[in-house]
């Protein structure tokens, strides 16, 4: 990496060779895009879960206009969505005992990796000309998480993450708020591969206002 990578470990008495593991990992982005500004990795257990092998991890990247963000934090529902429908919940829960620091640090670059590669051909333009997007509506947003559903004109649910959003608008995105998209297939089905808001300033004002009239019946309820 051309910048250092910073790296973190919270709850953990034995980390030896995990930092040059990150590093490692780390520099595998670089291949992918070389703008990164920034990388900061967070590997913790949980202490709530000492007694067993969970580990979490997140990874904030700096790209241009904005950040990256991974959070891998396995669960035991989580695992029984990815086992087929026979698996016990006692294999399930045999999966996660067995699940390691290094293996938690992979998944959640490989993750990162993914997201990089959307960003990357974000940025080289590699995507649908305006014309060829469709209009929806957010209907469900994650901020801290980076990503959220679209509404589309025909009722269809679609995923988007942080790095599908063009020009840094992800943190003015909200319920309601419409959008462009170009439409992919994938891993999980079809996804939104590129957002775009439509009318940006405009949208912003309007919002503003919602909440400045939200705010004003509030107080008069109040005063009643």
């Amino acid at each position: 990496m051309l910048l250092p990578v910073q790296v973190t470990f919270r709850n953990m008495k034995d980390h030896a060779g995990l930092d040059d593991y990150v590093h490692k990992e780390a520099a595998k982005l670089e291949h992918l895009y070389g703008r990164i500004s920034s990388c900061r990795v967070m590997v913790e257990r949980p202490q709530r879960a000492q007694s067993s092998k969970l580990y979490h991890v997140r990874i904030d990247l700096g790209v241009p206009k904005g950040e990256l963000v991974v959070k891998h934090t396995p669960t035991l529902h989580a695992t029984l969505q990815d086992l087929k429908q026979q698996k016990s919940r006692r294999e399930a829960a045999s999966v996660l005992v067995h699940k390691n620091p290094r293996q938690a640090i992979h998944e959640a670059f490989q993750e990162m990796g993914r997201r990089l590669q959307d960003y990357a051909r974000l940025q080289k333009g590699a995507v649908k000309t305006k014309q060829g997007f469709q209009e929806a509506t957010v209907k469900e947003i994650f901020p801290d998480e980076g990503y959220g559903f679209l509404e589309t004109t025909d009722y269809r649910e679609l995923y988007f993450t942080q790095a599908s959003v063009l020009d840094g608008h992800f943190p003015q995105l909200r319920t309601g708020v419409r959008v462009g998209f170009a439409e992919e297939m994938g891993e999980k089905g079809p996804q939104a591969s590129t957002v775009k808001l439509i009318h940006p300033t405009k949208q912003a004002r309007a919002a503003a206002k919602t909440e400045v009239l939200c705010i004003g019946r509030s107080r008069r309820r109040k005063a009643v």
